[in-house]
């Protein structure tokens, strides 16, 4: 009889070619994993995360902060390549921990792993209401508590009214997911695709704002105008900038549904990779050159920036890709989620009928565990 010492350490072996033997379809190209993983890194992070760091810690040098933090990732991304290349299964980090390191750590990062998920997708969902009722001057909020009515809670972790709208949001994105994994794919490298689009025509529309004055030369106090909170400054914003490229770790959950992925993986994950950095840093480059870092709005950079030179039609386009990248998120989060569970019930870890799937869609039942755990966003 095994001691319980050594059921905590056993670890995950997988014989001759049992990794590669699975229930779900492998049916996700090179193209659909890649996206898929600039889908999560690439959201609204790009909007947002650039002017706060700009205006409080870099200036200008922040390109300089997503070079270095770009490097930074390429060294665990580097390490989820090689493991989901070798490993290609559905659980991602919980399946590279079981197998590397044991089953206490495999079950303490798999419980983590949904958990992360669940809580960034709820985050992402009220998000994406709270954006879009501030374009619509605050109409979404007022019609809920003219309808609903406030709930009687002071509390700093509820909300003062419930979140209808990010609840159907969930469950449509939940139903997506749950109809294939080729559907869910497809609406994804759309997302995508837009996202990207957006990006590009920011960048093109503001090379014609550029000034590189606000890069060259010194201040009139003696600073470097690229390096305004020195070179310290440029390495804490690398350290904030690392936060944008945290997502590549969902291509480990696409493993198991991935043809070829002992090629699929390591490839989408450098192309993910590699396109995000240059999107990061032509932005950022462009938004440093139009306006004063010291004038640059830390919340919506972008839309701020071409409202000071005039471009309103810009302003609009840049909220439209600003929702889209948050429904990238929520998609790229919400794809995974199910997949974590079915693994760690696949290994006996959670109840073995959340391994169930689907014969006709080949997609994991474990999604219903999903839908009952996003009932609580609207009231957070």
């Amino acid at each position: 009889m095994p001691t319980l010492c050594e059921r905590l350490l056993r670890k995950k072996r997988y014989d001759g070619g049992s990794h590669l033997v699975s229930p779900l379809k492998r049916c996700l190209s090179v193209w659909d994993v890649t996206l898929l993983a600039i889908g999560q890194m690439f959201g609204s992070g790009a909007y947002v995360l650039t002017g706060s760091v700009v205006r409080n810690n870099t200036g200008p040098s922040v390109v300089l902060s997503f070079l270095l933090a770009a490097f930074a990732a390429l060294l665990s991304a580097c390490s989820y390549a090689e493991f989901g290349a070798r490993f290609p299964r559905a659980g991602s980090s919980y399946t590279y921990a079981y197998i590397s390191m044991g089953e206490l750590c495999a079950f303490l990062i798999g419980w983590s792993l949904p958990l992360e998920y669940m809580i960034g997708n709820a985050a992402v969902a009220r998000s994406w209401t709270a954006y879009l009722d501030t374009l619509l001057d605050g109409r979404i909020h007022n019609f809920t508590i003219e309808t609903i009515g406030n709930i009687p809670i002071d509390s700093a972790f509820f909300s003062k009214y419930p979140d209808i709208l990010a609840m159907i949001l969930i469950l449509l994105v939940a139903v997506v997911i749950m109809l294939s994994n080729k559907v869910s794919s497809s609406l994804n490298s759309i997302f995508v695709v837009f996202n990207i689009s957006v990006v590009i025509f920011i960048i093109i529309s503001g090379i014609r704002f550029v000034d590189f004055s606000l890069w060259f030369g010194t201040t009139s106090s003696g600073a470097s105008k690229f390096f305004p909170f020195g070179f310290s400054g440029m390495v804490s914003g690398a350290s904030i900038c690392f936060f944008s490229f945290v997502g590549f770790e969902i291509l480990g959950t696409a493993g198991e549904e991935a043809k070829d992925p002992h090629k699929t993986i390591p490839i989408a994950t450098f192309i993910s990779l590699g396109t995000v950095t240059l999107l990061y840093v032509f932005m950022s480059g462009v938004l440093t050159l139009m306006v004063p870092y010291n004038q640059v709005d830390p919340t919506a950079a972008y839309a701020v920036a071409f409202a000071q030179k005039g471009a309103d039609i810009t302003k609009v386009i840049i909220s439209c890709g600003a929702l889209v990248g948050m429904m990238n998120n929520l998609l790229a989060g919400t794809f995974a989620l199910p997949r974590c569970v079915y693994a760690m019930a696949a290994d006996g870890l959670l109840f073995s009928f959340l391994a169930r799937v689907n014969k006709t869609t080949k997609a994991s039942t474990t999604l219903f565990y999903g839908l009952y755990s996003y009932s609580v966003p609207p009231w957070s």
